[in-house]
């Protein structure tokens, strides 16, 4: 637990991607197993302990110490892991190095509801403040340490000498604490056997692109398809075992039945998950706005209720193995005809093609691209013909063409701290526009700014509070933020009737009155555009 402590500690403070590499690297090389594997599971967040969840552990600081006292420091820390690490009793005896992450898994799986108390009580009176810090953030997740699983699996790469795409090729054929991958990154051992799984394969990734850019290019060379407004997904069947998996390889068929259980085929289809609107179905699926999409995210259980209000399916626009034959090395023209092929011969019920946009010219498709607001578009894709499917952004291939962004002027009225690096600063910011009645929440931002204007927006949220919510702190009229987002939709779930998609702060405006921010009439307008 001492080596997995100094690890978190490490990366929090370690802002370079690079030492952050480092740092994985030399724990790693240096940890023996199943300890790294653990470590590597809790920072890909796959790590899952029943009864060591958030409620269990307020309860039990909440006998050691005074309540209030508690409130007070979860208010000015913001996070429960460090402020129960901070605040929980210190005791004499230490003995936080005999204590290894695969102890505390074994007892607790093993534990039930009454004795993970038992065994959380034992292990925070035996660690320091550090070590406590470490445990809470393994058990109830959420590490906030600046390391994503792509990371992760980059610094695996780096360390062992073996592609990154190799390894995220058998990913979500091997099972936490990773022994048989270890075993193989070091040459001890061959490759895990995924075949016969339904396992994520590496996505390939667009470049942004602009109009001058293009004038270099053979429009010949290209197809278009639209920039669909959802999320990007795979979905891969095999022997019966079907998975849903988002962009960053992460399993989201558990929310999505009405997907995966009408699956009919083996092979792996590559498009954009959205939802429509099932009064308007007819004769094909209408993709709705994302707002609607976002009912269906981040849950871990879905209700027949959301399942009816919302329904999913994907828009596919790529096919990368038909049953167990490989298509990645095909040129994307003719992997396109397998994609139309598979949607004739298997008319699936949770899915259709995405078009191909025609286009002679790249000002052609300049005046397309400008009709791309609304109907869930953000713009388009644009692929070369004869291009294989390779995982990552490969140059000259595959550009991603979006929309420009749309621009309110709105009034800063609430701010929270942030997590992580910035858990001392005022870095999440609300903000609103005006309406008769005064101003209404339109949205939520916390990037577009440098370091140096965070600290003049925090000292600035500080001097003017003017009441506290919890973490929540209100302020007076006096900033106002140009804000920048990609689309505006309709939502019953924000006070204003309106959500954005994508909001961050394109521009401090110091030097307008709140006065002159925009109405809630103006942001309106913005959705028919």
């Amino acid at each position: 637990m001492k080596r997995f402590a100094e690890l978190l500690d490490g990366l929090v403070y370690t802002s370079s991607r690079n030492d952050k590499v480092k740092r994985l690297i030399e724990y790693f090389d240096t940890t023996p197993d199943p300890d790294r594997g653990w470590a590597l599971a809790a920072m890909c967040s796959v790590v899952d302990l029943p009864g060591a969840k958030p409620g269990i552990v307020r309860g039990m600081i909440a006998n050691r110490v005074d309540p209030e006292l508690f409130r007070l420091s979860y208010d000015y820390v913001g996070d429960l892991a460090e402020t129960v690490s901070l605040i929980w009793p210190e005791t004499i005896a230490k003995n936080h190095a005999t204590l290894s992450l695969n102890d505390i898994v074994t007892e607790l799986r093993a534990a039930d509801r009454n004795k993970v108390k038992l065994l959380l009580d034992r292990w925070l009176n035996t660690l320091d403040a550090k070590g406590r810090w470490a445990l809470l953030k393994f058990l109830m997740g959420g590490l906030r340490i600046g390391v994503s699983g792509r990371l992760a699996r980059i610094s695996l790469s780096e360390w062992s000498g073996v592609a990154v795409e190799q390894i995220e090729e058998i990913w979500h054929g091997v099972e936490p604490p990773y022994t048989d991958l270890f075993a193989w990154l070091n040459g001890n051992s061959p490759k895990p056997d995924i075949d016969g799984k339904a396992v994520y394969r590496p996505l390939m990734l667009a470049h942004p692109i602009e109009f001058k850019d293009l004038t270099d290019l053979d429009p010949r060379d290209y197809i278009a398809e639209w920039k669909w407004d959802g999320i990007r997904v795979q979905l891969a069947s095999r022997n019966g075992t079907v998975r849903l998996f988002s962009r960053t390889g992460d399993d989201i068929g558990r929310v999505f039945p009405d997907i995966v259980e009408g699956v009919n085929f083996d092979g792996v289809i590559d498009g954009e998950l959205l939802v429509y609107d099932r009064d308007s179905f007819r004769q094909g699926f209408e993709p709705a706005p994302f707002n609607n999409l976002q009912q269906r995210l981040n849950r871990k259980t879905v209700s027949s209720k959301i399942l009816a209000e919302y329904p999913a399916f994907i828009r596919a626009y790529d096919i990368l193995y038909d049953k167990t034959e490989d298509l990645r090395s095909l040129p994307m023209s003719k992997r396109r005809e397998r994609l139309e092929e598979w949607y004739q011969s298997k008319t699936p019920t949770f899915a259709d093609l995405s078009p191909i946009v025609s286009f002679s010219n790249w000002s052609e498709l300049e005046t397309l691209r400008s009709s791309a607001r609304g109907k869930a578009r953000e713009g388009l894709m644009i692929k070369r013909r004869n291009s294989a499917y390779e995982p990552g952004r490969r140059r000259g291939l595959w550009f991603k063409w979006k929309r420009d962004a749309m621009l309110l002027d709105c009034v800063l009225m609430y701010a929270q701290r942030g997590h992580g690096r910035r858990s001392s600063y005022f870095s999440d910011y609300t903000f609103g526009v005006w309406r008769e009645d005064g101003l209404v929440p339109i949205g939520k931002a916390y990037s577009g700014f440098t370091d140096e204007e965070l600290q003049g927006l925090d000292k600035w949220v500080r001097d003017h509070t003017t009441e506290r919510f919890g973490p929540v702190r209100a302020v007076e009229q006096g900033v106002v933020f140009e804000v920048a987002f990609d689309s505006l939709h309709a939502s019953k779930r924000h006070k204003s009737g309106l959500a954005m998609r994508f909001p961050r702060i394109h521009r401090i405006r110091w030097d307008k009155p709140p006065s002159d921010a925009d109405t809630l009439q103006a942001a309106e307008a913005l959705m028919e555009i």
